[in-house]
């Protein structure tokens, strides 16, 4: 990839740049209802799925039974190498052997017309230009075939005293971005609430629709911390070195902590899926 199409803006690229492992650690897998419910509207097994904006994977190795050939599609190369890093250890193992990963861009598909069953993008629709996005899913589509945009809500259920802090600290990490970084720099993201919208707009679906469900995770103080760390506006403060959010981060540890008290709890992890029928 050594040009970015247009539409694409290196920001939302780099933002994700440099901590894969600290995403890939902490952040959930897609549950297992997205295969059910984009199976469901499929109304047949796919041949073909596109995880699009796939970044570690955390989307794509939730097919490896349910697809007959599964692509993870990732523009940046930080977050397409841990993915392959783990495809590599599935491997060795015996499985994952429908998977594969590829550079590439959401408008910018490497994929002939009418090819792909199923096309998803995972907490990533809202980094991508939507026209020219939509545009390209429409393209590569079967006729019938599936467009999902699905997004966990941050955070997971806690204690309200908990969700408020987490919510204060990542609403004042991306203030901070807006403040003193470069302008050419900063990440654009989207209105996730503009998805369903967009799609119906596009005026290349026959039904589109959004659909609410929730999935229970285990989690102790260490992964919910983590849930934080993992966001982008909150590691590009630290990338950058800026050191004024340093005691607030260390409250919202402390708070964690506190809820926590040494155990293992299970949280709830609310999703919201925007599907698109070609």
């Amino acid at each position: 990839m050594s040009s970015i199409p247009e539409g694409n803006r290196q920001g939302n690229i780099e933002r994700f740049s440099g901590y894969e492992n600290t995403y890939d650690r902490y952040r959930p897998s897609a549950p297992s209802q997205v295969v059910d419910i984009l199976t469901g509207y499929l109304q047949h097994r796919p041949e073909l799925v596109l995880d699009v904006g796939c970044g570690t994977g955390l989307s794509t190795f939730i097919w490896a039974d349910h697809a007959d050939s599964i692509v993870g599609v990732e523009p940046n190369e930080d977050m397409r190498s841990k993915a392959e890093s783990k495809l590599d250890l599935q491997s060795q193992q015996g499985g994952a052997g429908r998977i594969r990963f590829m550079g590439g861009y959401s408008n910018q598909l490497d994929f002939k017309d009418a090819s792909v069953d199923v096309v998803t993008c995972s907490q990533s629709f809202h980094w991508m230009e939507p026209v020219s996005t939509l545009a390209e899913v429409a393209r590569v589509l079967k006729p019938g075939g599936v467009f999902a945009a699905y997004d966990c809500d941050w955070p997971p259920s806690a204690s309200w005293q908990v969700e408020k802090a987490y919510v204060e600290l990542l609403a004042h990490a991306d203030d901070l971005l807006k403040e003193r970084q470069a302008e050419q720099e900063q990440a654009v993201k989207r209105d996730k609430n503009s998805h369903l919208r967009s799609i119906i707009g596009s005026h290349r679906f026959r039904y589109a629709r959004e659909i609410v469900f929730h999935n229970m995770e285990t989690c102790d103080s260490e992964r919910y911390f983590g849930l934080a760390l993992s966001q982008g506006g909150l590691q590009t403060v630290m990338k950058l070195g800026f050191t004024e959010l340093d005691e607030q981060i260390r409250r919202f540890q402390e708070s964690v902590t506190d809820y926590f008290q040494g155990r293992t709890l299970d949280v709830m992890f609310s999703y919201r899926m925007r599907i698109g029928i070609k």
